[in-house]
């Protein structure tokens, strides 16, 4: 039995009084918001970077993770014999529809899933091109970091290619739709977890940014 198989299972157990056999389905999800918790600090600093592309390292830690979920239900792991409602977590949902259709036992835990992570990606899309279109369009250079050995500040067409790449990142939120379709019920879990949280962290790392700014700027008028 792996470290994550262990882990999950002894989550499940404690869960199981209160959820019985979807136990395990609910320790995933705990599981998922551990690993972004541990995870958090990257997030930030990738925000404070300040390029769409710097948020991508939290994702390529988290690879390892997903590997070892998809082979746990995959393989003839003891977890395959747990479910979320009436679909096993190890089920995928080309097995759901021969098992009853779409709209079926096991195509309705799916559905949901599906529609779970369709409105967390229309949340990150709506987010995502809010915060582009608010980019000021030149960056101003700070009056601390003007003078010799500074930083050249970003031209236009840089804080442009910014923009769009932030305005095109969150709709790839999307793809994970087409991911859930093909792994097993147990990695879908994950990614809708794990996605849900990537984009309630952005939120509220903008909001303490924008509160902190709006601070700054209360502070720096005169008679202040």
């Amino acid at each position: 039995m792996s470290v994550f198989t262990h882990l999950v299972v002894e989550l499940g157990r404690l869960l199981e009084p209160v959820l019985a056999e979807s136990a395990t389905a609910a320790a995933i999800v705990l599981f998922t918001l551990l690993v972004r918790l541990a995870l958090f600090p990257l997030g930030r600093a990738a925000f404070r970077a300040a390029t769409p592309a710097a948020g991508c390292l939290p994702v390529l830690l988290q690879l390892p993770v997903f590997f070892l979920m998809y082979r746990s239900f995959s393989s003839g792991d003891e977890l395959l014999a747990h479910r979320l409602f009436a679909a096993p977590l190890g089920a995928r949902w080309s097995g759901a529809l021969e098992a009853g259709g779409v709209f079926g036992a096991q195509g309705l835990v799916f559905l949901g899933l599906f529609a779970a992570i369709a409105v967390v990606a229309a949340w990150s899309a709506v987010r995502g091109r809010r915060a582009a279109a608010a980019a000021p369009a030149v960056a101003p250079v700070p009056p601390a970091v003007k003078g010799a050995g500074a930083a050249p500040a970003p031209t236009a067409e840089q804080l442009a290619a910014v923009r769009r790449l932030g305005g095109v990142l969150p709709l790839l939120s999307f793809g994970t739709l087409i991911t859930a379709a093909v792994v097993p019920l147990a990695a879908g879990l994950y990614l809708l977890t794990t996605t849900a949280w990537s984009v309630a962290e952005r939120a509220w790392l903008q909001r303490r940014a924008a509160g902190a700014a709006a601070g700054t700027a209360a502070g720096a008028k005169p008679g202040v």
